[in-house]
């Protein structure tokens, strides 16, 4: 929890309790139903929850935007966005069921009201709405074909309407493509902990 507070000072009394309750949470959810790595989960914080929050140093979404979290897995990054930002509108999607009954306990355990969860394959859904978000679940080119319909082409944002896509090591070959209209945003420019070394933020407007 220092490691959010060290970097967002400006979390009131109600998101810095939300937040401090994750560890828990997580601690306990993730021994019945494996979502994060044994050993990983003594580094939610910072590879989980802060990693998540990186969107948030490109973009803050203004009241009523609705957000996407594709494979949302153990709801990242979607969680930790929907704490942040409580005036946006989060649906976090998943095919495995059994995942998504950690992000459901989660969301309720906080009472997130802004987040919704769908036990869907992306490709499948036909929700409109200004971004989608997502943790390397797969290539970029594979992501945009499948969630291209999704995405409203009028927005309200300081960014057009898109995917933030969160990624790590050598991309150039998945970017090549895309070279022209995309933006890469180091997240070793933001955060100092050596896990954010080789991790990256992809904005590709929609």
């Amino acid at each position: 929890m220092q490691t959010i507070n060290k970097y967002f000072d400006s979390l009131d009394q109600h998101q810095k309790q939300q937040f401090s309750q994750l560890e828990d949470l997580y601690i306990y959810w993730n021994n019945k139903i494996n979502v994060i790595s044994r050993k990983d989960i003594r580094n939610l914080y910072t590879n989980h929850v802060l990693h998540s929050l990186s969107i948030a140093r490109v973009i803050a979404f203004k009241p009523g935007t609705a957000i996407i979290d594709v494979g949302t897995g153990g709801g990242f990054p979607g969680i930790p966005l929907a704490i942040f930002f409580p005036e946006a509108n989060f649906l976090l999607v998943d095919s495995v069921t059994k995942k998504l009954i950690v992000v459901n306990a989660v969301i309720q355990a906080l009472q997130l009201s802004n987040c919704t969860v769908r036990n869907n394959r992306i490709e499948d859904l036909e929700d409109k709405v200004d971004f989608i978000v997502s943790r390397a679940v797969t290539e970029l080119s594979v992501l945009y074909a499948w969630t291209r319909k999704n995405i409203k082409p009028e927005g309200f944002n300081e960014l057009p309407n898109g995917l933030l896509v969160l990624k790590g090591g050598d991309l150039r070959s998945e970017l090549a493509g895309f070279k022209s209209v995309v933006s890469i945003f180091n997240l070793k420019n933001f955060f100092n902990e050596r896990f954010f070394e080789s991790k990256k933020l992809i904005f590709l407007p929609g």
